[in-house]
């Protein structure tokens, strides 16, 4: 007997991470965000380095943000792990970078269909929140301690 419910195809790992690469190298994106392997010898797709450009008027204007993201072995299962290099005072970001997935929309309720990109225009939306509004920064250019 033949199953009335719709067979969904589930897209391998490393076929969605090369989905997502690709974008980033054809620039499918409006600018504001990039992203890319942070090294081209990463069989694994698993280390990104990516970058948020601070939107106008928000005391982030004007600053390259750079960010680590890490897709485990059980991504896009699970979410990624976000990670700022450039120090920033921003809701959500601890004292040594790491990102609160509970601060960032798309983190918070993960699904498969979701993207690396759609996590940094979370991210960068959050830098427009009225919490984030009067928020002194850091130097600019100062970073984090590598972990």
């Amino acid at each position: 007997m033949a199953s009335s419910f719709p067979t969904r195809t589930v897209v391998p790992r490393n076929f969605k991470l090369l989905e997502e690469l690709e974008a980033a190298q054809k620039g499918q994106h409006e600018g504001s965000v990039s992203w890319g392997l942070e090294a081209n010898d990463d069989m694994s797709l698993s280390r990104w380095v990516c970058m948020i450009i601070g939107p106008t008027r928000t005391p982030y204007e004007g600053r390259i943000h750079t960010l680590k993201v890490h897709c485990g072995d059980r991504y896009p299962e699970e979410p990624p792990t976000v990670r700022f290099q450039t120090r920033i005072n921003l809701t959500g970001v601890s004292a040594n970078g790491s990102v609160d997935p509970k601060s960032v929309s798309s983190l918070r309720s993960w699904s498969r269909d979701m993207t690396i990109h759609q996590v940094l225009n979370d991210i960068r939306a959050s830098m427009s929140a009225k919490e984030n509004a009067k928020l002194s920064q850091p130097p600019e250019g100062a970073l984090y301690p590598s972990q």
